[in-house]
């Protein structure tokens, strides 16, 4: 039945649906996982990272981009869709810059970006961006933030947050374990964003990709080591925890 109605972008089902924009949707759950989440201090965001042809260069394979000096986005999807829309939207943070002399705000860059992705739902001859994005920064006051756009073009605000493929369960591992006390030190973000990633990401620094922006500072990328680091540590709290539990099992009634 469905086939009558998703030829055309602009036409909805009598069910008041738009295929192609459900289409796109599914296209994201089989993009890559990504990560965001806000910090105290700082904003972390984390891929997963598909593994290379042998003679590839992976630089050139990039799941994170910087849109502006305190703006950055993760996304899940499409990635030729997504180079074009990183290019509008660091054409846009510039041309803010030149007219205004001040950097975009977070939600005013996240809104351009849904905006671009909106109008794409409702032209013929087009069809909708198949991404979603991560986009996090500093705004001018110094204070972080996270949001989430998706291919129908809405957006919203988030503490913490997970797109592509595996979403919902490391979603429902930020929900269990994201509190105040979580995200009080910079480590304490990175680890727990780790934490969660690595639910559904085999375990290893080869298989993550991990940037973090702190305030005032720039986008940097985690080196393999740094992240081997930060793994074993991982490992030997999960390796504490249940020796800890065996203990409790073992001492308790019999």
């Amino acid at each position: 039945m469905s086939a009558r109605y998703d030829r055309a972008i602009t036409v909805f089902s009598p069910d008041g649906h738009l295929f192609q924009v459900e289409y796109a949707q599914e296209a994201v759950k089989k993009g890559s996982t990504a990560i965001g989440i806000r910090g105290k201090d700082i904003v972390v965001l984390g891929v997963e990272k598909k593994a290379v042809a042998k003679l590839q260069e992976d630089r050139t394979v990039r799941k994170i981009a910087l849109l502006d000096e305190h703006v950055s986005m993760a996304f899940a999807g499409l990635t030729a869709d997504a180079r074009i829309l990183i290019n509008r939207a660091r054409m846009e943070c510039q041309s803010h810059r030149l007219t205004v002399e001040d950097p975009v705000t977070l939600e005013y860059i996240t809104r351009y970006i849904a905006q671009l992705k909106q109008k794409y739902t409702q032209s013929n001859g087009r069809r909708p961006f198949g991404l979603s994005t991560l986009i996090v920064g500093f705004d001018i006051d110094g204070s972080p933030h996270l949001y989430q756009t998706d291919p129908a073009g809405t957006y919203h605000e988030w503490k913490a947050n997970a797109i592509g493929r595996s979403a919902k369960t490391v979603r429902e591992y930020l929900e269990k374990h994201y509190n105040e006390e979580s995200v009080a030190t910079d480590e304490g973000t990175v680890k727990l964003a780790l934490r969660a990633l690595m639910e559904v990401v085999q375990s290893g620094a080869k298989n993550v990709e991990f940037a973090v922006m702190r305030r005032g500072q720039r986008l940097k990328m985690l080196e393999a080591e740094e992240l081997e680091k930060y793994i074993a540590e991982i490992e030997k709290e999960r390796e504490e925890e249940a020796d800890k539990k065996k203990a409790q099992k073992s001492s308790g009634p019999k």
